[in-house]
Parts: C-alpha cells; structure tokens; sequence
C-alpha cells in the first residue's frame, strides 16, 4: 500500500530544512487601537503585539463608517447572501457597491468576487472564451492570481521581463497582427513596491490594437484623487479596459472586483464559473466595503498621512544604513537574503519587542531576496516607528547583517 504520510512528511520537512516553512500566528486585532493587537501565544499565554504586515493600509478596517453599515446591513438581512449572485444572492447592497466601484475607476459597471485572487482567476480563464484565439502578454512578475488565471485559460501566453516595454513591443511585433491582445500587469508591485509603466503599456495596446488589464489592488484607495488608483493619479484610467482591485486592503473589509464596459463585465458574469457558482459576499461585508468606498474618495488626507509615514519610516531605515528597496510607493521591504535569518529576525522581533512582521521566502520572492516587509499607515504613531526602528537595529547587529548598501 503507498504510504500517503511519508510523502506528506517529506513535503512539509522540505520546508522545514530550507527554512521557509510558514507558521501563522494567533492575532486579535482590536477596535479603536489598531495597530495594536493580542497575540495568543502556543502556551496559551497573551502578549500585546504592534502588527507592521497588515495590509489594512489606512485602517479602515475600524472606521465608524465602516462598521456603522455593516451592522446596520446585518440586523436588516441576516449573516449570509442565501446564494450566489444568479440564485437569489443579488441584493441592494451588492449593487451599490458595484455602483460605487464603477464610479470609482470612471467606468460603465464593476463585477464583485469573493477576492481579488478569485476576480483575476476567473476573468483571465475566460476571456479567451470571448476572444477566440487571444494572446495575453503578462509581466513576469505578476501577482500568483492573474498567472493561473493566465495559465488555466488554455490560451496562448507571452511572458516579457518585468517592467520592460521594449520587451513587449518585441513580443508583440512578433506576433499575428490580426490576432486579438491583451496586456496584463499591475500598478503596485507588492513584493518591492515598483510602479508598471501605465502610460508605455497604454501607448503599445493602442499600437498594437491590444486591452489593457490593470491590476490595482495595492493602489485602490491610496493613491489618486479619490483613490482609484496609479491610474487615476497618473490619469490615465479611461486607458484601461479591465481594472482590478481588492476590498480587503485599504478599504479594510474583504472581496475583489474588475471594473470596465458594461458589455466586458455582463461577458464576464455570464461566462466565468469563478462569479457563476460562488456564493456571493455576505450583505454586510458589501454594505461596509460601499461605506469604505465612498468615504475615502472624499478623504485624500488619510490618503496623505499614509504616504507621509512610508516616507518616514523608509529615511529612518536608510539612515541606519539597512537594504531597504525604495520606488517611491508605500510598501518598505527590507532585504535580508536568507531564509533562516529572515525567520530569525521575525521571531525575535515579535519575542523581544512585540513587534510582528512576517517573513517572506521563496517562491514568493526569488531566493537570495527573502526579506520583510513593512506596510506603515496613518495609525502607526510616532512611539510605535521608534520602537520599530530601535528593534531593528539593534536585532541587524546581533544577526551580524551586513549594512554596507541599500538594496535599491
């Protein structure tokens, strides 16, 4: 008889031994003091700990607002949707946040999913039912979620290098010139907190008579005007044909969406098992997220104190001389190189400090870049940077870490 455990057990040892095993922590966050939260430790004791990995990025996870609708959505309807979106899980709720989110991007409609991992999945898989004999040009760096929605579609597929237009112009030059194109990427490149080049990519599609798929969910809500986004900053939204975001970083609840024509989105909902046979999102969590969105296009200073504490927290680790990647965004990672010493930092920064940052390895970064990374917002306060930094350097000398250059 084949021993099912032993490949379970040298799967997971694997891991163990190259130092990129994944251990989750217990966490309570709580209301009204964010970034603060419990850590229920294996021992069952409690510890209270400042998250610096959150990607609640502006805190609205907490805002009245916020949890004004959901409740007042939850007392009127119950906990659940009762279905998916064609068999009775279509509410009031569901199409105002719909509304609001193709508002948001200036486009005819919007399409909410369970996630953004599952609104990229599903919208690339089936665009080549629309597009007979498309041709998706995806950056090499693309989120896991638009790589298998690329990969599963059945379709062809060309890779260029990361950010590099004169890669995919090469590309698309080599290809049928009559055949149907699509260019996939993203704005905010979470691992090192790039900018794609919306503009050069834009300029190429109208070239070359291809779409343009923007994934946006690192940047809705934080950058633009009124939070839509690198594109809306850049003005460059009515380029774009399908945008996709998420609602569970800075709009602090949980669920993804595409926004683009009203005929795009009706294909899509027609003809992607991803929306089709998934239970919608709870009316609550649709409720909070539309309150989310339309509070923060109409509050660009959070937008502001968020990118003002990147900034802080970026000179601060430069001037301790750590390899720190800085493009201008408000991600901040921290480049350790190692596995174990990634681990080991993480570890005693949450043991010793009460700090949590999670490590992150291979295959989400490419090995010799693993690293933390920090995601500061306007409600990490000025005690709990200096803590951050005073940890950091302290645990950088005992690790014997090199300082000598910043990573970028």
């Amino acid at each position: 008889m084949t021993d099912y455990s032993a490949f379970l057990d040298r799967a997971i040892d694997k891991l163990h031994e190259e130092g990129r095993y994944r251990t989750f922590i217990d966490i309570e966050r709580k209301r009204g003091q964010f970034p603060h939260a419990t850590w229920r430790k294996p021992d069952a004791t409690e510890r209270p700990i400042t998250v610096w990995c959150g990607n609640d990025y502006l805190g609205m996870g907490q805002h009245p607002v916020v949890l004004a609708a959901m409740h007042e959505a939850l007392e009127a309807t119950g906990a659940g949707s009762g279905g998916t979106r064609n068999i009775s899980g279509t509410t009031v709720y569901h199409k105002r946040l719909e509304a609001e989110l193709a508002d948001l991007h200036g486009k005819e409609a919007a399409l909410l999913f369970t996630s953004a991992y599952i609104a990229n999945d599903a919208t690339l898989s089936t665009l080549p039912k629309l597009f007979p004999g498309l041709i998706i040009y995806s950056d090499s760096l693309n989120h896991a979620s638009m790589i298998e929605g690329i990969r599963r579609n059945g379709g062809q597929k060309r890779i260029f290098r990361h950010n590099d237009v004169a890669h995919l112009r090469q590309l698309l030059e080599a290809d049928d010139p009559q055949a149907p194109k699509l260019i996939a990427f993203e704005s905010v490149y979470s691992m090192d907190g790039d900018f794609g080049p919306i503009g050069p990519i834009c300029d190429l599609a109208d070239e070359f008579g291809a779409l343009t798929y923007l994934d946006e969910v690192h940047a809705v809500g934080m950058y633009g005007p009124r939070g839509g986004g690198v594109a809306e900053r850049d003005r460059l939204m009515h380029r774009i044909d399908l945008i996709n975001g998420t609602l569970g970083k800075a709009f602090g609840v949980m669920g993804g969406y595409v926004a683009a024509s009203a005929r795009m989105c009706d294909a899509v909902r027609s003809y992607a098992p991803g929306f089709i046979f998934t239970t919608s999102l709870p009316p609550a969590i649709a409720a909070g997220a539309a309150a989310s969105v339309a509070h923060l296009k109409q509050d660009p200073a959070r937008r502001e104190a968020h990118q003002t504490q990147a900034r802080i927290l970026k000179t601060r680790l430069k001037a301790l001389g750590l390899p720190i990647i800085d493009h201008g965004s408000h991600i901040v990672p921290l480049i350790v190189g190692d596995p174990v010493h990634t681990k080991n930092i993480s570890d005693m920064l949450l043991e010793d400090h009460g700090i949590y940052v999670q490590p992150i390895n291979f295959p989400t970064v490419p090995r010799g870049t693993e690293r933390l990374r920090f995601t500061p917002s306007p409600v990490h306060g000025s005690g709990e940077m200096e803590a951050l930094v005073r940890g950091l350097d302290a645990l950088w000398s005992h690790c014997a870490l090199n300082r000598a250059e910043l990573a970028g």
